[in-house]
C-alpha cells in the first residue's frame, strides 16, 4: 500500500539506460536506488542554489527504505518526485516516488533520514540555518 500524499515541488526526469533492465525485461530493484540518488542530488542543487562543499558539511543516509509497486519497462518515461517533509536539528527526512510520467503510476517509493554532518568534526552537526531556511522557503509546508 502506497504512503500518504505529499506535495512535490521537485521533479527528475530519469533516463532509462538498457543495462539497468534484467532478464525479467523491466528495471532491477537495485538500480533505482541510483534514480533516487540522483534526484536527490539534483534536489539540493536546486533548493540550496549551488552543489554542497562536500570538504565542509555535507548530507549523509543513515536509513533508507524503497517499496516497489509496479514494474518499470525500457520504453516507459519515468521521473522521481522529491520533498523534504520533516526538519530536525541535526536530521530531515526525504520522501521520493518513481512515476510514470505520463500515467502517473507509482513505481516505487523511498523514504530516507539525512543527517547533517560536518567533516571537520567527524561528526553529527545542526542543520546549517541557510540549508533550513531555504528548504523551509522551497517546500512552503514542511514539519519543523
Amino acid at each position: 500500500m502506497q504512503s500518504k500524499k505529499y506535495k512535490f515541488q521537485h521533479s527528475t526526469p530519469i533516463q532509462i539506460r538498457f543495462n539497468d533492465i534484467d532478464i525479467m525485461a523491466h528495471v532491477n530493484n537495485s538500480i533505482y536506488q541510483n534514480y533516487f540518488d540522483l534526484a536527490r542530488t539534483q534536489y539540493f542543487e536546486q533548493v540550496f542554489q549551488s552543489t554542497i562543499d562536500w570538504k565542509k558539511e555535507a548530507l549523509v543516509l543513515a536509513k533508507i527504505t524503497i517499496e516497489y509497486f509496479n514494474p518499470t519497462f525500457l520504453d516507459e518515461r519515468i521521473e522521481v518526485l522529491s520533498t523534504i517533509y520533516k526538519l530536525g536539528t541535526k536530521s530531515l527526512r526525504m520522501f521520493q516516488q518513481v512515476i510514470n510520467s505520463e500515467t502517473k503510476e507509482v513505481k516505487a517509493e523511498n523514504k530516507a533520514i539525512l543527517v547533517s554532518f560536518g567533516v571537520e568534526e567527524n561528526s553529527a552537526i545542526p542543520i546549517p540555518n541557510k540549508w533550513k531556511n531555504k528548504i523551509i522557503t522551497f517546500e512552503k509546508e514542511i514539519e519543523y
